[in-house]
């Protein structure tokens, strides 16, 4: 066999650019649109942090319209069920108590009903059972409800 002679061939560029021009480009342009783009979020966020804001007040109520529907569907007697039964009871419970929080701190119409759910929930965690108290509370969070 014969040794293979070195190839001549070497590997010319065609393009005029120099080497990492056009990733540096690509990275340039990624940066200046994450830039704009977080820019006009902030603006916009601005603009609607208003308290007094129309939308501000729409959250609130849309919270306490969710925490209720949430509530409506809780049922006690589930709570200690086993299965998804139980695990649907036990998140609509939560969900009710901290969707109300949430309507409460957006707008103080919604502290009263904040205020009950959260009562049953922590004589509940007292008791470890829907007592007469618990009750009590609930019927009055779904009373604050029909209301709304």
């Amino acid at each position: 066999m014969q040794p293979q002679q070195p190839s001549t061939f070497a590997p010319t560029s065609t393009s005029s650019e120099q080497p990492g021009t056009r990733i540096r480009t690509v990275v340039l342009s990624l940066v200046a649109g994450l830039v704009l783009g977080a820019a006009g979020m902030g603006a916009v966020w601005a603009m609607n942090a208003d308290s007094n804001s129309p939308v501000a007040g729409g959250a609130a109520a849309a919270d306490a319209r969710a925490a209720c529907g949430a509530l409506d569907g809780f049922d006690p007697e589930k709570y200690t069920a086993k299965g998804s039964a139980g695990e649907v009871a036990l998140n609509r419970y939560a969900a009710a108590g901290a969707l109300s929080a949430s309507a409460a701190a957006g707008d103080p119409r919604y502290k009263e009903l904040a205020q009950t759910i959260r009562r049953s929930q922590e004589r509940h965690a007292q008791v470890f059972t829907f007592d007469t108290l618990v009750k009590k509370d609930l019927a009055k969070a779904r009373e604050i409800c029909l209301a709304l």
